[in-house]
């Protein structure tokens, strides 16, 4: 049997926490738990525009938890999990580790996660 688990490809994401509220409030987390977290990396200096100038950047990286169970019931139904199906910026993706992993090794600034085998 496969496992499955999330690509997240956060070159894209805005860190709009659509996925942090569809996953607290599909299986109604009591308030400090959560079941995915947007954190920040950033702001950090980026100097590449050749005249000298300064600009930033941040990165805004989603990151399950280990309540999440990437939304078993939604996905026995045939359903993407509530962070992937609700993501804003469709930088979420859902489905077999092993055709997740290929598609990471495709670009830079993406990350894989699968859930623990208790989960």
């Amino acid at each position: 049997m496969a496992e499955y688990g999330l690509l997240v490809d956060y070159e894209y994401c805005t860190g709009c926490e659509s996925c942090v509220v569809a996953c607290k409030e599909t299986h109604d987390f009591p308030v400090g738990k959560w079941g995915i977290r947007v954190f920040d990396d950033g702001p950090w200096q980026k100097d590449d525009s050749g005249e000298g100038g300064d600009c930033f950047n941040w990165n805004k990286i989603p990151v399950p938890t280990d309540l999440c169970d990437l939304c078993a019931d939604r996905v026995a139904k045939g359903k993407d999990p509530a962070c992937v199906h609700h993501c804003l910026a469709f930088c979420m993706e859902f489905g077999p580790v092993e055709e997740l992993a290929a598609k990471m090794l495709e670009k830079p600034k993406q990350v894989l996660w699968r859930p623990c085998a208790s989960a």
